[in-house]
């Protein structure tokens, strides 16, 4: 029965690329969400933000239109773009580009910008499964918490949504590790859900990797 399993998998165009793009995600948020927080230094997530969070995720998202996944293409390939920005953007402020009291409403519109597509993305990750849901949902509060603590001025929102960027991350890296390991035995070892609402077209279910129901 295992083997008959693994016979009838989808075989994907390439590996399934949305555990990589949760895992960019995941730990980039939690270095983050830690200095909001007040945990670690200020700049630690910089060179995530270039190179894991932004160029590693933006490619998880390339690899997802090679899928055909348009929901996991989009997801990742923005906030690939997001952890990029966000890295130049202190590069600015770091070379004298950005006025000192320009810094921090600058970040308030810059995360409510993302908090609006966001909204939108978590509606439709309720067709993916429980746990990407969970993803867009946790991290949909933090984005709150912090464009409302920049644009108030109010430090304890940014570190509440520092406290709730690391739970986003937890959450985003069980996704990940469900990814790992459910593609590497015949059926699903770590529970990820079905969709919360409507069922998924059958090619959908056949072929994308990351909005395939699980058993």
């Amino acid at each position: 029965m295992a083997q008959l399993a693994e016979e009838t998998r989808p075989v994907l165009a390439v590996a399934d690329p949305a555990p990589l793009g949760l895992a960019a995600f995941a730990l980039t948020t939690f270095v983050l969400s830690a200095h909001n927080a007040g945990w670690a230094p200020e700049l630690i997530f910089v060179g995530l933000a270039f190179f894991y969070g932004g160029l590693a995720q933006f490619a998880a998202g390339m690899w997802e239109f090679k899928n055909r996944n348009t929901f996991g293409a989009t997801a990742f390939s923005t906030y690939g773009a997001f952890w990029m920005s966000l890295a130049f953007f202190v590069v600015l402020i770091l070379t004298g580009k950005v006025a000192a009291a320009d810094v921090t409403p600058s970040l308030g519109w810059f995360v409510l910008a993302f908090a609006i597509f966001n909204t939108y993305m978590m509606v439709w990750a309720a067709r993916v499964n429980w746990a990407v849901f969970a993803v867009f949902l946790t991290l949909e509060i933090t984005e709150i918490l912090l464009f409302l603590g920049y644009l108030s001025g109010t430090k304890a929102l940014v570190t509440f949504g520092g406290y709730m960027g690391i739970i986003t991350a937890l959450v985003a890296w069980y996704t990940s590790a469900a990814g790992v390991v459910n593609s590497m035995v015949a059926t699903a070892f770590l529970p990820v859900g079905r969709p919360l609402w409507g069922a998924l077209p059958t090619p959908a279910r056949a072929e994308l990797p990351q909005a395939r129901t699980e058993p």
